[in-house]
């Protein structure tokens, strides 16, 4: 079997996981990666690795279509958020390779803050409530001023009265202004098949975050929290891996949904440390089978703590 992931960067985390699935499963896997850096250090840990042009060229798609024919990709996983639209969109190029994104109409309620919110509300979850205007936000303080397509919480402020909220306002670009919800944040990994059906739902809490990727996380297997991304999943479909956001206000105990990562999140590998191994499935699916639900798959309760490591490459 061949996959193919592209812009590895630092996943590393994740292709270990996809190679002892396949050792498990005993598959023959070759690992294909590609990025635009030759220093990026997932590729070390790839059998096959092609530098590419930039998301953005004209040459992108043609080259990963190039590599998934000419190396019989099984398998392609896209990994960072601003390459999947422009996969989405040419999902039908790629032959017989199996591709792991939502259809382009989804990726785009996951591109700008403000629709997801308002998606979330659509299906009967809470969101906070988004302006992109700072001068019509009349919600609470604190609150939370962040780009509408931003990523690793970069540029995200949290601010405490309407004079810092005019101040940042000058210095995001095309942001949203939403109520800061004191709670506690939970990420939760979902594998559906490629038909949008579940295979695994697995909340954890966000112990500690660096940039915006978990550092410290435990298994959390909340059935409420199950039970609504249950009702995001029968309308979003998902095809393969997606991870969702959100935060229970500690006052209330309600639910806010934030975000929606239509792809493995950063801290997606620990879930499968902890039984709900996506890797392996996305193999087995590969290879025909059918797979329906598996309740609770990761151990609850179990706590990670993420470190770096550091490889030679000349």
């Amino acid at each position: 079997m061949n996959i193919l992931f592209t812009s590895v960067g630092r996943r590393v985390e994740l292709i270990q996981a996809f190679r002892n699935a396949s050792e498990k499963l005993n598959i023959n896997l070759q690992i294909y990666g590609v990025d635009i850096s030759k220093t990026a250090p997932a590729l070390s840990f790839c059998d096959h690795s092609t530098i590419v042009h930039g998301i953005n060229t004209n040459q992108y798609i043609p080259e990963l279509q190039q590599i998934c024919i000419e190396n019989n990709i099984d398998l392609l996983i896209p990994t960072i958020d601003t390459e999947l639209m422009v996969i989405a969109q040419n999902k039908n190029i790629f032959g017989k390779t199996n591709v792991v994104v939502s259809k382009p109409e989804k990726i785009a309620i996951c591109c700008d803050k403000k629709y997801t919110a308002n998606y979330f509300n659509s299906i009967g979850l809470k969101s906070p409530q988004v302006v992109d205007d700072w001068k019509e936000y009349r919600g609470k303080y604190p609150a939370f001023i962040k780009p509408k397509e931003g990523s690793s919480s970069i540029s995200a402020y949290k601010v405490k009265n309407i004079d810092e909220l005019k101040l940042f306002a000058e210095r995001v670009p095309d942001y949203i202004v939403q109520p800061f919800i004191d709670g506690v944040e939970y990420t939760v990994d979902i594998l559906c098949d490629f038909n949008g059906n579940p295979i695994f739902i697995t909340p954890r809490i966000r112990l500690a975050v660096r940039a915006g990727e978990v550092l410290k996380t435990q298994i959390s297997q909340d059935p409420k929290i199950i039970f609504e991304i249950k009702q995001l999943i029968s309308d979003y479909k998902p095809c393969g891996q997606i991870t969702v956001q959100l935060i229970r206000d500690r006052f209330t105990g309600e639910d806010y949904y934030i975000e929606i990562n239509p792809r493995f999140g950063g801290g997606a590998p620990l879930s499968i440390k902890a039984g709900a191994n996506s890797a392996e499935m996305l193999l087995r699916l590969v290879n025909g089978e059918q797979i329906g639900y598996i309740e609770k798959a990761a151990e609850d309760g179990a706590i990670f703590s993420r470190y770096d490591q550091s490889i030679r490459l000349k």
